[in-house]
């Protein structure tokens, strides 16, 4: 079992911030949550790892 990486682990963090921002631009809130949902299914898949996946979900609540 791998385990959740909290640590600093981009090369370039403000490049994909920027991305990410820019997939937003010009969305309806609707469509902006719908987009967040695809995005974290389609990682979620590529990580594929149940116990990470719900380390990643305690972490990002705060737990």
């Amino acid at each position: 079992m791998t385990q959740l990486n909290t640590a600093p682990n981009f090369e370039k963090a403000d490049d994909f911030y920027a991305t990410l921002l820019a997939a937003h631009e010009g969305l309806e809130e609707a469509d902006m949550h719908a987009l967040n949902a695809r995005l974290i299914l389609i990682l979620a898949n590529h990580i594929g790892d149940q116990p990470v996946l719900e380390a990643a979900i305690d972490a990002a609540k705060g737990s």
